[in-house]
């Protein structure tokens, strides 16, 4: 096989896997951002209502 041949399927490999993780991280970050959210909202509902004994 030629030499530009081989350095492109390499390319195009680097380019799936780099796409495929940047895809993963994107929806990561998603979820970790509702995550934050949801923590903060709980956070703020238990302090409004009062709940939970301080030791």
């Amino acid at each position: 096989m030629p030499a530009l041949l081989i350095i492109a399927i390499i390319v195009g490999v680097v380019l799936l896997i780099t796409g495929i993780v940047s895809a993963a991280l994107k929806a990561l970050l998603f979820i970790g951002l509702v995550l934050i959210v949801l923590a903060v909202v709980g956070w703020i509902l238990r302090r409004v209502r009062g709940g939970g004994s301080r030791v």
